[in-house]
């Protein structure tokens, strides 16, 4: 066991400089987790946890300050070191009801950042009282004492992400004291009732908002987190004897629909969740480091540093509708423009006249789409240099599909004892034995004997709050099924080590790393207008690892050379999905095309190792210059978009390289070209465009200052 340190009214029994955070344990045994300079009356319990009967001694629509979280006293701590990773476990209990908590803090340096660290927490619930307790909501990590640089909160800013289909991760920023307004506690004695909160709904993890948020300060402190969860989730933040706190979430009963209830010696684990702490470089130092830890906890798999070029016949082009006369030609100019992956997306099962939306389910070839076979295709993309893949959308059924009638009615989403429907598909659950047996025939079929390398796993539907197995509560059967899907995924990838998952939710609608953790990829949009996709592209890397972001890149015969140039670049920074037309194109088309694949393997081993940075800060929807970086060990990449009309030219602060003498070079752009000038000493590019909607993707070489 670990031992304490004992200052005045508490002891210390845990802490990371880096992080700025301790955990302190008064004479009482309440244990509480924030800054070395707060008092204690600011910070919050380690754990807050309501349950039916155990509500909350301060109503209102905060987490915090529950009845057992204010009950759980101290009971013993360990901390092991695991690699690079330093563990600790706090365990507490709450001797009314004999619920146990079990808090691991596993915390980590950074690399992006000296100096700066994560911590990832997890809380594991034992009953070991002697009667059931019905759970509603727990948190997975919780802390207070977060305040700016002077001590107050009118200095914070909170950043958040709104999420939608064809407009994922929008960010947004606001004065922290626009939405935790000051209400005078010395003059009523309590704290507010509210707090600022986003939430997931439904089984897309990020239909609504990211699972990603933060708070910064002046200097640029940064305090960044993120919730892995394709269930439910939830954080908030609010203020505490004027401070701020953070708390956050798996799913809960007044947002998820969720409850658990936890037998005697029965036990709980709440979804992980991590926080980065920056005490220099803002948001762009703390997505460093969380790019870092996101590169650290997933599944490991070669993919991840090979960065394939992927052409799917989807977007913008063959749009669901594939046949062997239609592919042919694009695996033949898919294959001479450089492509290494081949997708057939979706449609290759459909010979329905009804149409196959509501009739999916067999994920046999339609025979009518492919009179000599589906393996002609497949052997074609293979002979052209190409793994082949396909598009599945694994966790539905369609009304229509005889598996409807002969899985059993347990293999099903059910509410009320009803089987759920939406938009014509039912929904399996993947905790039962013959739902998960016919996806593992399926897929042996797929890759084991058809030889495909690569799936496309799309989900299309929000099935709602979840599925009621028994007496268990619709958010908490969601969970479950979430957690057996990620198993079924991981079983995949142990069968088959080198086949390749992509994850997609109607493009970034399940855009989570409890899903990022197995899959290797991410989709980021089924955004199909290429002006619209560039704020996309260049904030997705807060949500993914930058070589785990899926963009798109659409050229087509009809376009001009600046069109086929601008939707390319896009694509640079993350991981190419080649589509379009190329078989139609004129050969000064193909070429530009080709030109841009060999600029992305020439740089793609830079972007598997690379920190993101935005030196226009994070982009707006309606932005006309948008930029996006990543900092390498000896160069910065930097891709800068003009929209629309206006100026033409835009001045990027890049103070890692200050004082750094180089020589822009201009990797990728279309005809109209660009202008670069650089600044050494005052670490400014000015980058000039001189037409509109066009793009450049530029090299500066020379290792960042850190």
């Amino acid at each position: 066991m670990s031992t304490a340190v004992v200052t005045g009214e508490w002891s210390r029994i845990w802490s990371r400089p880096e992080l700025g955070l301790q955990a302190l344990v008064d004479a009482t045994g309440s244990v509480r987790l924030g800054g070395p300079d707060q008092d204690w009356a600011c910070l919050v319990p380690l754990v807050e946890v309501t349950a039916t009967g155990h509500g909350r001694m301060w109503s209102g629509e905060r987490f915090i300050e529950t009845s057992i979280g204010d009950r759980m006293a101290y009971r013993a701590h360990e901390t092991v070191q695991d690699g690079d990773r330093e563990r600790t476990t706090i365990r507490l209990a709450d001797s009314l009801t004999g619920l146990v908590a079990d808090v691991i803090l596993e915390a980590g340096a950074a690399n992006a950042v000296p100096g700066a660290g994560f911590l990832r927490a997890r809380v594991r619930l034992v009953n070991e009282g002697a009667t059931p307790i019905r759970l509603e909501s727990v948190s997975t990590l919780a802390l207070g004492g977060i305040a700016d640089a002077d001590g107050s909160l009118d200095g914070l800013t909170v950043h958040w992400a709104d999420n939608d289909w064809l407009a994922e991760c929008r960010w947004h920023k606001a004065p922290y004291r626009d939405q935790v307004v000051p209400l005078s506690r010395a003059a009523h004695g309590h704290e507010g009732r509210g707090c600022f909160e986003r939430y997931s709904q439904g089984s897309w993890s990020t239909g609504r908002h990211l699972p990603v948020a933060a708070l910064t300060g002046h200097g640029g402190r940064a305090w960044l987190w993120q919730i892995e969860s394709s269930a439910g989730w939830r954080y908030e933040t609010g203020e505490r004897e004027g401070a701020a706190y953070v708390a956050l979430f798996g799913p809960d009963d007044a947002h998820h629909q969720w409850h658990h209830t936890l037998a005697p010696c029965e036990e709980f684990a709440t979804v992980p969740a991590v926080l980065v702490r920056t005490g220099t470089g803002g948001l762009d130092a703390a997505f460093g480091v969380l790019t870092d830890y996101r590169r650290g906890m997933r599944r490991d798999h070669p993919d991840h540093t090979a960065l394939p070029v992927i052409y799917n016949d989807y977007m913008n082009t063959l749009m669901g509708d594939p046949t062997t006369d239609k592919l042919l030609p694009l695996v033949e100019s898919a294959g001479a423009a450089g492509a290494e992956v081949f997708v057939i997306d979706a449609g290759w099962y459909d010979d329905d006249s009804q149409g196959w939306w509501d009739a999916v389910g067999a994920w046999e070839a339609a025979p009518n789409r492919f009179p000599g076979g589906i393996k002609e295709v497949l052997d074609a993309i293979r002979h052209h240099g190409m793994t082949p893949g396909l598009w599945l959308e694994p966790e539905v059924v369609g009304v229509r599909s005889p598996l409807a009638g002969t899985l059993p009615p347990e293999a099903f989403f059910r509410r009320g004892g009803l089987r759920v429907t939406e938009h014509g598909r039912h929904h399996l659950d993947l905790r039962h034995p013959a739902a998960r047996a016919h996806l593992d025939q399926v897929v042996d079929r797929l890759v084991g004997e058809w030889g495909v390398g690569y799936l496309k796993l799309d989900y299309n539907i929000n099935i709602g709050p979840g599925t009621e197995n028994g007496p268990e509560s619709a958010g908490a059967g969601l969970l479950g099924h979430h957690r057996a899907h990620l198993d079924w995924m991981a079983s995949l990838l142990d069968r088959y080590p080198h086949l390749v998952l992509e994850n997609c939710g109607s493009g970034g609608l399940r855009m989570d790393y409890a899903q990022l953790a197995v899959a290797q990829l991410q989709s980021t949009s089924d955004q199909q207008d290429p002006l619209r996709y560039p704020p996309i592209a260049a904030a997705a890397a807060t949500a993914v690892a930058p070589e785990q972001a899926a963009v798109w890149a659409y050229p087509q015969p009809d376009q001009t050379l600046d069109e086929i140039a601008f939707t390319l670049t896009s694509a640079l920074l993350g991981r190419v999905h080649l589509s379009g037309f190329l078989d139609r194109m004129s050969d000064e088309q193909q070429a530009l095309v080709r030109s841009a694949i060999g600029v992305y393997k020439e740089i793609r081993t830079e972007i598997a190792q690379a920190h993101p940075f935005w030196p226009l800060g994070l982009p707006s929807w309606d932005d006309a210059w948008i930029a996006h970086g990543l900092h390498g060990r000896g160069s910065t990449l930097v891709t800068v978009w003009r929209r629309g009309p206006g100026s033409e030219s835009s001045t990027l602060c890049l103070p890692r390289l200050r004082g750094v003498p180089l020589v822009p070079e201009v990797l990728h752009s279309g005809p109209s070209g660009a202008e670069v000038r650089w600044d050494a000493p005052a670490g400014i590019l000015t980058v000039s465009l001189p037409c509109p909607d066009t793009a450049v993707l530029l090299r500066l070489p020379g290792a960042p200052r850190r």
